[in-house]
């Protein structure tokens, strides 16, 4: 699939069409309204390119002229300082500081969960229950604004709207009174354009 835009651009996204770090990429990418080229991989059969220009074989990578970039996070920081407008990270360095601290813990916290699920076998239930627990006590800050620890979008929740949006995938269920403060976070982001947009057709049969 391709986000179309009004922006020239060289760009190739190689994304793996289920995976939650290249969606984030994806998500980012149709916010920034930004042309690009995006060829669905299968990381267990990457594209010549891939191997060529990646040194780890990961998905996304993304080439840019003759820039190669893998790595969702910073390919993100990327494209946000490549594109400002709109702007996704603060420009002040102490609000920019806190939101990578956010994206650092979006990570450690919630997408190694998700990728120890994903896997199978005895680690699987016990990723399940933190996540679960890690996501109930986050409810505060999902109601305390509309967006995580901002009145603004930005990349943090670029990164958590896909983790939501796996949540029955993931076969991750709260209770019905964190359910209904996260599902108004999570409806704010899946209602954007660009979240629609970004979706691929792997990630619209993850929810019922």
């Amino acid at each position: 699939m391709a986000v179309v835009a009004n922006k020239r651009s060289v760009m190739t996204l190689y994304s793996d069409p289920s995976s939650i770090h290249c969606h984030r990429v994806r998500f980012v990418l149709a916010e920034k309204n930004v042309t690009v080229d995006i060829i669905d991989a299968d990381p267990l059969d990457l594209p010549e390119d891939v191997v060529e220009m990646n040194p780890y074989g990961t998905l996304p990578t993304i080439l840019d002229r003759d820039l190669t970039l893998y790595d969702s996070r910073i390919i993100m920081e990327y494209l946000d300082e490549r594109f400002p407008h709109p702007p996704l990270l603060p420009v002040d360095p102490v609000n920019r500081a806190a939101s990578r601290l956010y994206l650092h813990r979006v990570d450690t916290d919630w997408y190694s969960k998700v990728e120890t699920i994903l896997k199978g076998g005895k680690g699987a239930a016990a990723a399940r229950k933190e996540l679960r627990e890690s996501l109930i006590t986050t409810v505060p800050v999902f109601k305390a604004m509309d967006f995580f620890m901002s009145e603004n979008f930005s990349v943090v929740d670029a990164s958590i709207a896909p983790l939501l949006w796996r949540l029955p995938m993931l076969g991750i269920e709260l209770s019905p009174a964190a359910a209904k403060d996260v599902d108004k976070y999570a409806n704010r982001l899946f209602e954007r354009e660009a979240f629609q947009q970004s979706l691929s057709e792997e990630e619209r049969e993850m929810r019922p």
